[in-house]
């Protein structure tokens, strides 16, 4: 299994990243929202639990949230109270072609796969459920800041669970690797995400049909910088 299968699918993936800035999240949408027409059809892929989704949702935009986690779904389903369409999917593979005018990848859910040919395919496939002209925007981690930056092993305690946590760079991935510590249960997960720079993201979107129009370094859209910003956010367009 995949490693983000397995974790994300997990209780205590859930329980690690609970606390979650949820005012942020709605200031990001907020922010974007410039980029977005009322009438729009908006896609969330890996969308997780649907917090972007159903903010969305709340500002009166025509939202649908698709993930690979069903355990992720279920409970962005359970939230929307079923107003919303999410569903259990691969991000490799078009959910419906051509059928949105904007497409979101948020909070770093790119860069997960082992082969390139897999990135190909991801990009590939969120190009495709756009309509001509529609626009996707990525939202990822400023990967030289945080190699620059990287804290080696760290320890949270959370809802009586304790997460040993280290980190590493290893062959152009940031690796942490989490240990699971509760009550007599020890368990380990790894979350690896590649080192991509916005020139490797230059070349994805370019195969794709895609072209960057803008870039932000955090989720007050302020300019990007690759020493200082704490976010790479790319808007790009779907052309001919």
């Amino acid at each position: 299994m995949e490693w983000f299968a397995r974790w994300f699918n997990s209780k205590y993936y859930h329980i690690l990243y609970q606390n979650r800035d949820e005012k942020e999240a709605e200031n990001f949408i907020q922010n974007l929202s410039q980029f977005f027409k009322k009438e729009d059809k908006i896609i969330d892929i890996a969308c997780g639990a649907g917090r972007h989704t159903l903010f969305l949702s709340e500002l009166g935009y025509h939202t649908t949230g698709i993930d690979l986690s069903e355990e992720s779904i279920k409970t962005a389903k359970t939230k929307s109270k079923g107003k919303i369409p999410f569903e259990v999917w691969d991000m490799r593979e078009c959910y419906k072609k051509q059928e949105f005018d904007v497409a979101l990848n948020l909070f770093t859910s790119f860069g997960y796969f082992e082969n390139e040919e897999d990135d190909i395919a991801a990009i590939k496939a969120m190009s495709d459920n756009l309509k001509e002209e529609g626009i996707l925007i990525i939202d990822f981690l400023n990967s030289k800041k945080v190699i620059d930056n990287l804290a080696q092993k760290e320890i949270k305690e959370m809802d009586g669970v304790t997460f040993n946590i280290s980190r590493k760079v290893e062959d152009n991935f940031i690796i942490k690797n989490i240990e699971v510590n509760h009550d007599e249960e020890k368990m380990s997960f790894q979350e690896k995400v590649k080192a991509l720079t916005i020139d490797d993201f230059f070349e994805l979107l370019t195969f794709a049909g895609l072209t960057i129009i803008n870039t932000f370094g955090n989720y007050k859209l302020d300019d990007f910088n690759q020493q200082t910003s704490d976010r790479l956010i790319i808007i790009a367009k779907k052309w001919n």
